[in-house]
């Protein structure tokens, strides 16, 4: 499969980096490859863009990276790892993506992504133990189990990362939560 990104308004130069980073990603194993499939069936444009956080995603089938990672390979397993969050997100939908049940989801398929390559990434994956305690929490709709992933991610990530101003829940389960009191049956 050949993964072209569209081109970059914002940093062209980046294109070919870009491209590369997505055939990495592709080759990386079956989640990679997954990741890599998806960006290409949706039209998902991967793009460098300066910006305050890592990695985001847009409404608008975009993916963008911040440019600090183009000085890295684009085989780097944590600007990999970054694509597939992002990509998880755009999976999981806007109201799901905007909750802090859809970081926990994201955050553990990243790293779950992560501890699955060779030669394990220590930088990302070791660098506290809050990382195996997020992976350890089951992913539902038990609110203190959510209250504690979002604690773990804030003090992974520093002050900066608002993960608390997210409902625990998605908004279309959050708000007859708040109404009713009970607890969403499925995920």
């Amino acid at each position: 499969m050949r993964l072209l990104p569209r081109r970059s308004a914002h940093l062209p130069a980046y294109t070919e980096w870009v491209t590369q980073l997505l055939a990495n990603l592709d080759r990386s194993g079956p989640v990679g490859h997954a990741a890599a499939s998806y960006v290409q069936v949706h039209g998902i444009h991967v793009a460098i863009r300066a910006q305050s956080a890592g990695a985001r995603w847009t409404p608008w089938n975009r993916i963008e990276l911040h440019p600090r990672y183009t000085e890295l390979p684009a085989g780097a397993p944590y600007a990999l790892s970054l694509v597939v969050h992002e990509m998880r997100h755009l999976q999981q939908g806007w109201l799901t993506a905007l909750s802090v049940y859809g970081e926990l989801d994201a955050w553990q398929c990243q790293f779950g992504f992560l501890q699955s390559l060779p030669g394990r990434h220590e930088e990302a994956e070791d660098r506290d133990r809050n990382i195996r305690r997020l992976m350890a929490l089951p992913l539902g709709w038990d609110r203190t189990v959510l209250r504690t992933a979002r604690d773990l991610m804030r003090a992974y990530a520093g002050k900066t990362y608002r993960v608390d101003l997210l409902p625990l829940y998605p908004l279309h389960r959050e708000l007859p939560f708040l109404l009713t009191g009970l607890i969403p049956a499925s995920a």
